[in-house]
């Protein structure tokens, strides 16, 4: 019987090594919220649905609908997310997936020029909403379920393989249990180059993230131009 799995094609934008460069641009991104603006993590909500939680239990309530704000640059960040691949592909004769890199880099270069004076808000806001984008569009990798900008689901997959492979010796398993290790390294280390570059750089430390941000996009764009021109209808796997 012909296993059809090994003759699948993937889009550039499919492809593992694109996951890891988002997943590392996100541990910096998520590490730059923390340490320079404001001490929380943008990447995910349920911390915000978390702390929200128990601002309204302590009867916090202007604090707790604070909460709201980021929360919903995230909803809106998949709402957005969810529209758009259609109206761009046609427009600029791209795919989203490359547009939305190309949207982060702006993004991030624009939040490097902010003094740290300003609210943190306003880029906790700013980096919720690409997040929620990069986590929507980015779903999986040859195949593989992932997550771009968190890890629980990581460290779930990571046990769940490796008690696979103790008891099968699977290749298959084996595979899958490196590439969810594999991109669990790669966050922890933009995180802690991240860290190292906050005392040093500032608000610029955040033009770190562009550097596998960049090298993204121009594989995607040369294969939204080139390679791929001819397939720029046929929808990642996942969506």
């Amino acid at each position: 019987m012909q296993d059809n799995n090994k003759h699948e094609f993937y889009l550039t934008c499919e492809k593992y090594y694109i996951f890891e460069l988002l997943t590392m641009a996100a541990g910096m991104m998520g590490l730059y919220t923390y340490n320079l603006r404001g001490g929380v993590f943008c990447n995910a909500q349920t911390g915000n649905i978390v702390l929200m939680s128990m601002a309204f239990g302590h009867g916090e309530i202007s604090e707790g609908f604070y909460y709201l704000i980021p929360f919903s640059a995230y909803l809106a960040g998949t709402i957005v997310s969810e529209i758009m691949p259609e109206k761009i592909r046609h427009l600029l004769f791209i795919r989203w997936d490359t547009f939305l890199i190309g949207f982060e880099i702006l993004i991030l270069m624009l939040i490097g020029f902010m003094p740290l004076s300003w609210p943190a808000q306003i880029v906790q806001v700013i980096i919720n909403f690409i997040c929620s984008m990069q986590y929507n569009t980015f779903r999986q990798a040859e195949g593989i379920s992932m997550a771009t900008t968190f890890l629980t689901n990581h460290v779930r997959q990571v046990g769940i393989y490796l008690a696979k492979y103790v008891s099968e010796r699977d290749n298959e398993i084996k595979k899958k249990l490196l590439r969810h290790s594999q991109i669990i390294l790669v966050f922890f280390l933009g995180g802690m180059i991240m860290t190292y570059a906050s005392r040093l750089f500032y608000e610029r430390a955040i033009w770190l993230a562009l550097i596998p941000l960049l090298v993204c996009f121009i594989l995607m764009l040369h294969a939204d131009l080139f390679n791929e021109r001819s397939k720029l209808n046929q929808k990642p796997h996942g969506h």
